[in-house]
């Protein structure tokens, strides 16, 4: 597995140089924790943003706490404990879209502050924004190039992730509406859901590929763990008939991409939302309001959010595609506080 890094992103401090271009704010009582609803690949970059935002920006902390389980009762009861343990500024991703604004609520309202990270909650919200993937939107892109892979026309087998995830919904209906573009030509004849875990993603893709194999066309894979799955069947299968999109960047899925049996791969930010959420909240904490007239996007959950920035790769840009999150990053980071913050 790949872990984005800063030096990786930015390059001798790049990132920070923007970020500190702006007025100084004393922030060593700025203790940020930065909580997944679980145990997932996909998260592990916002430990090193953790540990660079610290030392970047001054914070007293940014630590990355995982729950045992996807539950949203442990989640909650880590988001809980780590209140009383003095941390004020909380980067979340909601184990419920819903449910997780209990918890947020209890932080808010002993001094602390939220934003949700890499998935939205549903407004009303006391969670400041939100930032991550436009998922549908990557969904849908991600789609569109698997149509063009294909010809145009054809059957399309979608593998996605925990139906708990706010995402998820966004994605299954806009890969739908990518291939209803189609006017019939192409068609989503399978959606597997709730397989963003090795054990379930394994039996329900090399299942399904064994007995359908034949009879579909292209794959397009909006979570982690089925993308790497996907990947490996079809190297398995040793076909490269079957058309293939995934998402992020396991190395399994580079790979493949390398090797011709996937054809892209949507890149997500998760490095960039922790170190830009650790910023922010920072800032926010420090004197800075958020602006009500700034650019916010909205989506079916919430009508402030901000996107973190997604792009696709294939195998003429694979081995370069950090720098295609580079640019993103240090473009958002660079005018976010102009954009989106009153600062004095």
């Amino acid at each position: 597995m790949v872990t984005w890094t800063r030096r990786a992103l930015a390059g001798s401090g790049a990132l920070a140089a923007v970020a500190l271009a702006g007025p100084a704010f004393a922030a060593a009582d700025t203790q940020v924790a930065l909580v997944p609803g679980g145990p997932h690949p996909y998260f592990a970059a916002w430990e090193q943003a953790g540990t660079d935002a610290v030392k970047d920006f001054g914070l007293g902390a940014a630590d990355y706490r995982v729950p045992q389980k996807w539950e949203l009762a442990q989640q909650s009861q880590l988001l809980e404990s780590l209140l009383t343990q003095g941390y004020n500024a909380f980067l979340i991703f909601p184990g419920d879209a819903v449910g997780t604004n209990t918890v947020v609520s209890e932080i808010v309202d002993n001094g602390g502050q939220a934003l949700a990270l890499a998935g939205c909650l549903k407004d009303p919200t006391p969670a400041l924004f939100c930032m991550g993937t436009d998922t549908g939107n990557s969904a849908y892109l991600g789609t569109q190039e698997l149509i063009k892979a294909m010809g145009g026309k054809g059957k399309i087998a979608h593998f996605t992730g925990f139906l708990v995830d706010p995402n998820t919904q966004l994605r299954i209906d806009a890969v739908q509406k990518a291939a209803a573009e189609s006017n019939g030509a192409v068609e989503v004849v399978q959606v597997i859901a709730d397989i963003d875990a090795p054990q379930p993603a394994e039996e329900k893709i090399n299942a399904y590929l064994a007995a359908h194999a034949a009879e579909v066309d292209g794959i397009v894979t909006t979570a982690w763990v089925p993308a790497v799955t996907a990947a490996n069947a079809l190297r398995k299968l040793g076909d490269k008939r079957i058309k293939m999109v995934g998402i992020d960047h396991d190395e399994v899925v580079l790979q493949a991409i390398k090797d011709g049996f996937v054809n892209g791969t949507m890149l997500q930010n998760p490095y960039g939302q922790g170190y830009i959420g650790s910023y922010v909240l920072d800032k926010l904490r420090s004197g800075c309001t958020l602006k009500d007239d700034a650019p916010w996007k909205s989506n079916a959950l919430t009508a402030k959010f901000v996107d973190s920035g997604t792009v696709f790769v294939d195998a003429s840009g694979v081995d370069n595609y950090v720098d295609a999150m580079r640019g993103i990053t240090k473009t958002l980071l660079g005018s976010f506080e102009q954009d989106y913050m009153n600062c004095s």
